[in-house]
């Protein structure tokens, strides 16, 4: 028995007609029937009752059907498994995240991958969380790392909660301290401070001003519209203080003064992204597993 001639025996079975199902798997009819019958020899029994303009099964083809559909859907797994396993030796990921978690969390995550699979080729794409969730929509990304909760509640998109974040004012040493040099900073002490701010579609951007409206006042900008290396240099020039993850402020190095936020602070929840209707490829679920396992 041959998986070829199983293949055409489930054509025939759901076309009734071998003219039909011999299109369907691409082969000529003749070579078709030549191999339902070398099939029906072997089991020796007929699979089909043949009438003009009427294929209907026999008992033995209704017998054979619901197992040749079995053992075909097994061998498709094997070829995808195989397909999946030799993805990790090639093809790519296509990652979003916050320029914010670019600079904290991927690098050792993906330093990690790389030197695990060195022949998946790893897309980043940097931008904020609204524009993230529409790129994972299209099927221009496979996974993302957005803040919660999303721009826009996106049924389409499954997350999974990554971690959870505390947010620092950071700002530079040689300028006064912020908050008068307290040991923490309030939100409402932001008021006398002029902020380094960034860019419209920054998930910090969108935060940190509203927390500045809870407690009635519009933060004065000092500079706007940087990007988070750019907004870190400004704040080390002495421009003004900004809002920034505490991952990044650990990772900036020297030159910034980091202070806490008083309770209950600010915090931002972040999760790994993507299509509900579309599994991601074996790739791109084993840098998944990694992150989540952190």
């Amino acid at each position: 028995m041959q998986f070829q001639q199983l293949q055409y025996f489930v054509a025939v079975a759901e076309t009734r007609h071998f003219t039909r199902a011999a299109e369907a798997v691409h082969v000529a009819q003749p070579s078709l029937s030549q191999q339902i019958k070398a099939l029906e020899r072997e089991l020796g029994a007929d699979l089909f009752l043949r009438a003009r303009g009427n294929i209907t099964l026999t008992d033995a083809g209704e017998a054979l059907l619901p197992l040749a559909r079995r053992i075909l859907a097994d061998a498709d797994t094997a070829r995808h498994e195989v397909l999946e396993l030799l993805q990790l030796r090639s093809g790519r990921v296509r990652l979003g995240a916050p320029p914010s978690l670019c600079t904290g969390l991927l690098p050792d995550v993906l330093r990690a991958f790389h030197d695990r699979y060195p022949g998946v080729q790893l897309i980043i794409e940097e931008s904020g969380s609204h524009d993230l969730v529409r790129e994972l929509a299209r099927g221009a990304l496979d996974l993302a790392l957005v803040v919660l909760p999303l721009p826009t509640p996106s049924p389409a998109l499954t997350t999974v909660e990554l971690l959870r974040e505390d947010l620092v004012v950071v700002s530079s040493p040689e300028a006064d301290p912020p908050g008068g040099g307290r040991q923490t900073v309030r939100v409402a002490d932001l008021e006398s401070e002029r902020l380094v701010m960034f860019r419209h579609g920054y998930d910090l951007r969108e935060l940190t001003v509203a927390a500045c409206r809870v407690e009635g006042f519009e933060p004065d900008f000092a500079v706007e519209g940087g990007e988070m290396d750019a907004v870190l240099g400004f704040v080390r020039a002495g421009l003004g203080v900004a809002v920034v993850p505490r991952m990044v402020a650990a990772r900036a190095g020297h030159g910034l003064r980091v202070t806490p936020l008083a309770r209950p602070g600010l915090q931002r929840t972040i999760a790994l992204a993507h299509r509900s209707d579309v599994a991601p490829p074996r790739a791109a679920r084993e840098l998944q597993r990694m992150l989540l396992e952190r």
